[in-house]
């Protein structure tokens, strides 16, 4: 089989990782992919929703599945794009149609189709320019925090969780008015603050069937006990201990269970993930998001406890079989730890020769932000690469993640040194 991986950040060269121990697989291609990518597939520079160079390199290349790694080409459209074109409508795409890539594209499509199938969320209010009074008065019922959140994508820093309602009247009007955001803030969806712990929840589905893949806790925050300013995510961890076996009933019957049946019932076919972002409170789970790709950090802990052939999982989801396929999952514990560029999550410098990775031994080095330039590879990127590791227990794994790291060097290398530190 050959297979087109979309994407090029530590997620798509985790894909990449894991097709390439398939036999099913003959040969892999990822589009742009990054240096890691190019040790294991083709790398092809295209642009994630250039459909029309991406529809060239299919046919040119005979691909027979394409996989989506990252949100915006499925909120674009790309398996529409597929389906409706006739050299391309029999190349199965794993990831939903447009109308149901909403459920990442807009918070508030998300929030009223919770509510329309009963799926435990927080209370909201949705507020556009013409109803800025309307949203103040809406605060002013709410409990502080206040969270506000762009209703569109926002490269994951639309949301904002201020403590002053003054402050967060002010927040209001500079997404509304200003656009802050740009058209991803022309809706603002207002939230109750739910106090628990998150977790993220990874379902694949066929539009019938479903599997629950690994559980896993990933880490946001830039500064060592999570302080400091949100990224893309500093290190993950899998299993998660604090979600015992009846709490991960309760979100497979609240949650999972409605969601993939709502779909149905909401006729959005989907093939493809679903990121079902979970805050814990007490015992009971919440939904905080939706994405419909897998998340990164997280697929760089939850695949490589994958046991069972990942093509051949793929093959059955685009095949409408998936109930017939076996999850095997390895029960050692994955630690993934996010090494960053100086600066990151704000202003950065790109270009810095990476050095070291042919040392290291304990873990699996997943490229995120890296590119060759002849044969050095160099930084591309706030996230840089992840260091990822097995092992009996969670500090066993960490202690290889950690040795990892250590062997490989930067000009301004920077990652946390406490991941799992609240488990």
């Amino acid at each position: 089989m050959r297979i087109l991986i979309v994407g090029g950040g530590g997620r798509e060269h985790t894909f990449c990782w894991k097709l390439a121990q398939s036999p099913q697989v003959s040969q892999l291609f990822a589009a742009p992919g990054n240096a890691g990518t190019a040790a294991i597939a083709t790398n092809l520079n295209l642009g994630v929703s250039d459909f029309p160079a991406l529809k060239a390199a299919v046919l040119e290349h005979q691909i027979q599945l394409v996989v989506a790694g990252p949100e915006a080409p499925l909120v674009d459209g790309i398996t529409d794009f597929f389906l409706a074109d006739p050299q391309l409508k029999d190349v199965p795409v794993i990831g939903p149609q447009k109308a149901a890539a909403a459920l990442e594209g807009s918070k508030s499509f998300a929030k009223k189709f919770m509510q329309r199938h009963q799926i435990p969320t927080a209370a909201y209010g949705e507020f556009t320019a013409d109803k800025i009074a309307e949203g103040e008065a809406f605060l002013e019922q709410m409990q502080a925090p206040y969270v506000l959140k762009a209703d569109g994508l926002a490269a994951g820093k639309g949301v904002l969780i201020i403590q002053d309602l003054d402050e967060a009247k002010a927040a209001l009007r500079k997404m509304l008015i200003d656009q802050q955001f740009g058209a991803a803030s022309q809706t603002v969806v207002i939230e109750e603050f739910l106090q628990g712990i998150e977790a993220s929840c990874f379902v694949w589905t066929d539009g019938k069937s479903y599997k629950i893949l690994p559980y896993a806790k990933d880490y946001k925050r830039i500064g060592e006990g999570d302080t400091g300013l949100n990224t893309g995510g500093m290190g993950a961890i899998s299993p998660v201990p604090f979600l015992t076996p009846a709490i991960q009933k309760t979100i497979e019957d609240t949650i999972v269970v409605p969601t993939v049946q709502g779909l149905q019932t909401d006729q959005m076919p989907y093939v493809g993930f679903i990121f079902i972002g979970l805050m814990l409170v007490g015992d009971a789970p919440y939904v905080i998001e939706y994405n419909v790709r897998m998340g990164d950090p997280e697929t760089e802990v939850v695949l490589p406890r994958i046991q069972t052939d990942l093509a051949e999982l793929l093959s059955a989801m685009a095949e409408g079989r998936l109930a017939e396929v076996d999850l095997q999952i390895d029960p050692q514990v994955a630690t993934t730890v996010m090494a960053v560029s100086q600066g990151y999550p704000e202003a950065y410098e790109k270009g810095k020769v990476i050095e070291g990775l042919d040392q290291v031994r304990t873990a699996t080095i997943f490229h995120a932000g890296t590119q060759l330039e002849g044969d050095q590879i160099k930084t591309s990127g706030g996230r840089v690469l992840a260091a990822t590791a097995l092992g009996d227990t969670r500090q066993a794994a960490l202690e290889k993640s950690y040795k990892a790291l250590a062997q490989v060097c930067f000009e301004g290398i920077n990652y946390r040194k406490d991941i799992g530190f609240d488990l």
